[in-house]
C-alpha cells in the first residue's frame, strides 16, 4: 500500500512539476510578444528583418475631367407621327416597320369610294356651270354689240350682264368646290412626309380610323434618320454650370465612349415635370449606332484639371473606404505606409485620386494583400 501511494504521489509530483514548466515557457514568451508590439517600425530593420520585395508606381498628375452622367433621349430634328385626316376603311398598308421611304411615297390607302363619288359629282357640277359661263360670255358679246348698233335696249344689254356675272360666279365657286372635294380625296392616301425611316404600324387592314376618335388614331412614324440630337436634362442645381460648347460623351452601357460631341442649346426655362434644364447635343455618328428615342448615358464635361492619378491595382478596400499602401522612406528603410484616400472617375486603366496623395509619392501595386500597415519593404520599381 506504502508504494502504491508512493507511486501515485510521484506522478502528482511529476504533473505539477509539468505545469510549472510550461508556466515558466509560456510567461516568457508572452513578455517578448507584448515588448514586440511596443516596439517602434524601426525596430524590424534594426533586427535585419528582409522586407517584402514589391512594385511601386511613382504618382503621377494628369489632366482629368470633372463630369456628370446623365440619361439622355435620342430624337431626330424631323420626326413625324402619321394620324388620319379623314374617316373610313383601312384598304391597304404598303409598307412595313423598319422600311425606308421616299418623300411623297405611298404608305396607306384609306376606302376612298365615298369622296371619289362626291368629287365625281363636283366635277359635273363644275362642268353644267361652265356651259352656262360660257353660253352667256357669248350672250354678253352679242347684247353689246346689238347695243352699240342700236338694235337692241340698254335693258337687254344689262340683263346679259347680271346673267354673265352670275354665271361666271357660279363657274368659279364651283371650280373651287372640286379643288376642295379632290384635296379632300388625297387625304384617303397616306404618304411620307419627307426621306426617313417608317416606325410601329399598329393598324390593320379592315380597321376603322378617325381623326375624331379618342385618343387619335396612329397609323405609323416616320423618322428622318440624320440630323439627330441628344435630349440631356440637368439638374437645377447645376444651372450655374451649364453653358454652350460644354463636351458631352455619348456612352453604351459598358461605359464605352460612342461619340464626342458639346452642348448647342440651353433651354432658357426649367422643364416643370423634371425640374430639370434641358440641353441638347448634335450626334453625328452612323445612322445605324442611334435610333430615335434610344435612351443613352451622356457625361457631360463640366471642366478639366491636373489631378493625381494612380493605377487601379493599387487601390485595397475596407468597407466604405479605400486605401493604398505607400513606400516610406524612413532612415535608410521602407515600409508599406496604409493611406486612406478619395478617389474619382477612372482614367483610362488608373483612378483619379481627390485626397490623399501627393505627386511623386510611390504607391505599392504588387502584393498589396500581403500587406500590413508599418511591414518592411522593398521597392523594386517605380
Amino acid at each position: 500500500m506504502a508504494r502504491l501511494r508512493g507511486k501515485g504521489k510521484t506522478r502528482v509530483t511529476q504533473r505539477r512539476l509539468n505545469g510549472k514548466q510550461i508556466l515558466s515557457i509560456v510567461i516568457p514568451i508572452g513578455l517578448a510578444l507584448s515588448g514586440c508590439r511596443k516596439q517602434p517600425v524601426e525596430a524590424h530593420a534594426a533586427s535585419g528583418m528582409q522586407g517584402l520585395p514589391v512594385q511601386t508606381v511613382a504618382v503621377a498628375l494628369a489632366p482629368v475631367a470633372q463630369s456628370s452622367e446623365y440619361v439622355s433621349t435620342i430624337k431626330s430634328r424631323r420626326s413625324a407621327t402619321l394620324m388620319p385626316q379623314v374617316s373610313g376603311i383601312l384598304t391597304a398598308i404598303l409598307v412595313r416597320s423598319g422600311d425606308q421611304v421616299r418623300a411623297g411615297q405611298e404608305l396607306m390607302d384609306i376606302d376612298p369610294r365615298q369622296q371619289q363619288a362626291t368629287v365625281d359629282s363636283a366635277r359635273a357640277t363644275e362642268q353644267q356651270k361652265k356651259a352656262v359661263y360660257n353660253y352667256d360670255t357669248i350672250e354678253l358679246d352679242r347684247q353689246k354689240k346689238l347695243f352699240e348698233a342700236g338694235v337692241t335696249s340698254r335693258d337687254a344689254y344689262d340683263q346679259a350682264q347680271q346673267a354673265y356675272d352670275n354665271s361666271k360666279a357660279d363657274y368659279e365657286s364651283a371650280q373651287e368646290t372640286r379643288k376642295t372635294q379632290e384635296q379632300l380625296l388625297g387625304y384617303y392616301t397616306i404618304r411620307a412626309p419627307f426621306d426617313g425611316i417608317v416606325g410601329d404600324i399598329p393598324v390593320h387592314v379592315g380597321d376603322y380610323v378617325s381623326p375624331s376618335s379618342s385618343p387619335a388614331t396612329v397609323l405609323t412614324t416616320v423618322d428622318e434618320s440624320k440630323d439627330l440630337e441628344a435630349y440631356i436634362y440637368v439638374p437645377t442645381e447645376r444651372s450655374k454650370d451649364v453653358r454652350m460648347g460644354l463636351g458631352v460623351d455619348l456612352l453604351d452601357g459598358a461605359g464605352n465612349v460612342l461619340e464626342k460631341t458639346r452642348v448647342d442649346f440651353v433651354s432658357p426655362q426649367v422643364d416643370s415635370d423634371l425640374q430639370g434644364i434641358l440641353v441638347k447635343a448634335p450626334v453625328r455618328s452612323r445612322p445605324d449606332l442611334y435610333r430615335t428615342a434610344q435612351i443613352v448615358k451622356a457625361r457631360i464635361v463640366w471642366s478639366t484639371s491636373p489631378m493625381a492619378v494612380i493605377p487601379v491595382l493599387a487601390v485595397t478596400r475596407q468597407g466604405a473606404q479605400s486605401f493604398v499602401f505607400v513606400a516610406h522612406e524612413q532612415n535608410g528603410h521602407f515600409f508599406a505606409q496604409e493611406t486612406p484616400v478619395t478617389l474619382g472617375d477612372t482614367v483610362g486603366n488608373n483612378y483619379a485620386v481627390s485626397s490623399g496623395l501627393s505627386a511623386g509619392q510611390r504607391v505599392i501595386v504588387s502584393g498589396t494583400q500581403f500587406l500590413v500597415n508599418g511591414m518592411p519593404v522593398m521597392p523594386i520599381g517605380g
